[in-house]
């Protein structure tokens, strides 16, 4: 607190100036970190990725219905059946 108070022209200390110069670097100051704080904390609670979650699981569950669709029509036809059922025959045969 060694600063010089500044005198005006009356000879008189401008105690009033002073002060109110102090009070307006304060203000200033709080203003400036008020804004970071607060930048830091809209970065921090931001979930800039929310929705892309969902349509990931959206696209992935739109593929397995495709594939188990594509599966169950394989399945269902007449080459697939047989061969199928041959080789149960043979895996039941051998034991």
């Amino acid at each position: 607190m060694n600063e010089t108070i500044p005198i005006n022209v009356d000879g008189q200390a401008g105690l009033f100036i002073h002060a109110r110069q102090t009070a307006a670097e304060l203000r200033e100051r709080g203003r400036r970190q008020l804004c970071c704080l607060d930048a830091r904390l809209r970065t921090l609670t931001a979930e800039p990725e929310e929705g892309a979650a969902t349509a990931e699981y959206a696209v992935v569950l739109i593929a397995a219905t495709g594939f188990a669709a594509l599966l169950i029509s394989i399945t269902k036809s007449d080459a697939v059946k047989t061969l199928l059922t041959n080789i149960v025959k043979k895996a039941l045969n051998v034991g």
